[in-house]
């Protein structure tokens, strides 16, 4: 935008009103002239507008720092004073300014050094900034990130305590098989993971085991997994079918307010006269392993789609003996997708390490050659459960 002939005009008439005292005067900041050593020579009518003072009571009667508070003479000796004198300023220094009435005026000061022809101090030139609102909005600052520091540690302790009521704190005992489970958080165990598992009695020599892992982490995660959890134990109770189970499992999820989805291995332990006999179903999950009792290794049960994730999705089960001596590993994927580096752990090297140890041992076992395989400090959370028959009696 251009000016004009009568913006001239304008400037030039308000030039001539405005002298300089009354510029100095009404300026929107307070300024002061001192001598070196602090006393009050000069002050602009703003400055004694915001402090209650006349002129009279501060000129060559008060120095800068008995208008300070307690603190304020601190820092001024120990830092306006210095600075002043080795750098000939000092820059939006924050301090309480004592008013007429005992009150306090939060400000920024602004000095500046001047030396006479001779290099030595001559007069000090001060400008003060009323720092009300920008000192409210500071508190306003702190008092929100204490809000939000609250409030995550309330979500924080929440989500723990769900945590604990996702894994059993103590593995049941089955009569007739043994049950071994091991559990570690990723990193520093600071954020709640989303994996967990369950082991439950549905009747007499019918025992279901589940072990998941919701997307994410976090309170989220966690609400989102109690939910699984405490679903698929209401489902088992009332469907022999661990592949039934997962299909109304993904229809609570889908019809869920959350975007969350999560892998099942679903397995029903049953007991006959023949003895012990598995159906797994598997929503996108891992294989479980079945460890012969001569050591050998196999994969077990049908693929399944992700549970909550697809508008069609697809569970089978599988059925097969657990026979004496045998073992069943179920792992999350913190097992095999743990990385040091660009490696990756792997199916052959848990293969390898399930293979040498005793079923008793199976689940530390995997547990320590994963912490040690990426250093001590996991990236995700580890789950595995192992599921065995003892021998049989020789």
């Amino acid at each position: 935008m251009t000016s004009g002939p009568e913006d001239g005009r304008l400037v030039a008439e308000l030039a001539d009103r405005e002298d300089p005292q009354t510029v100095v005067d009404r300026v929107p900041c307070g300024l002061l002239s001192t001598t070196p050593d602090g006393m009050v020579a000069k002050v602009n009518q703003t400055f004694l507008d915001w402090t209650g003072y006349t002129r009279e009571e501060l000129v060559g009667v008060r120095r800068l720092t008995s208008l300070l508070t307690g603190g304020g003479r601190i820092f001024h000796d120990t830092h306006y004073a210095p600075m002043l004198r080795l750098q000939g300023q000092v820059r939006e220094l924050a301090l309480d300014i004592v008013t007429s009435d005992g009150g306090r005026l939060p400000v920024l000061l602004n000095a500046a050094l001047e030396r006479d022809e001779t290099g030595e101090p001559a007069v000090v030139r001060v400008v003060v900034v009323d720092a009300t609102e920008r000192r409210e909005y500071e508190r306003e600052l702190l008092r929100a990130k204490r809000r939000a520091e609250e409030s995550e540690l309330r979500a924080t302790a929440l989500a723990h305590t769900l945590q604990r009521t996702l894994m059993p704190p103590v593995p049941p005992a089955i009569p007739g098989l043994e049950l071994h489970a091991v559990y570690r958080p990723a990193g520093t165990g600071a954020e709640v993971g989303g994996d967990f598992y369950d082991v439950f009695e549905i009747g007499e020599d019918d025992w279901v085991v589940t072990l998941g892992d919701v997307c994410g982490k976090g309170v989220d995660a966690a609400v989102v997994t109690a939910l699984v959890r405490h679903t698929l134990r209401a489902l088992s109770v009332r469907t022999a079918s661990p592949a039934q189970v997962l299909y109304t499992l993904d229809e609570v999820l889908q019809h869920h307010p959350t975007d969350k989805f999560c892998t099942v291995a679903l397995l029903r332990l049953r007991r006959s006269a023949e003895g012990w006999r598995t159906s797994v179903s598997l929503g996108g999950h891992p294989h479980p392993m079945l460890v012969s009792a001569d050591g050998l290794v196999e994969d077990v049960g049908t693929p399944g789609s992700l549970v909550g994730a697809f508008a069609n999705p697809s569970f089978a089960d599988s059925g097969f003996p657990l026979p004496p001596g045998c073992a069943l590993v179920l792992f999350t994927d913190g097992v095999t997708e743990a990385r040091r580096g660009d490696e990756m752990y792997g199916e052959q090297r848990l293969r390898d390490v399930v293979a040498k140890h005793p079923v008793g041992e199976l689940a530390q076992a995997v547990l320590e050659d994963v912490l040690a395989f990426q250093g001590g400090s996991p990236r995700d959370d580890i789950a595995v459960v192992t599921v065995a028959a003892p021998p049989a009696a020789s």
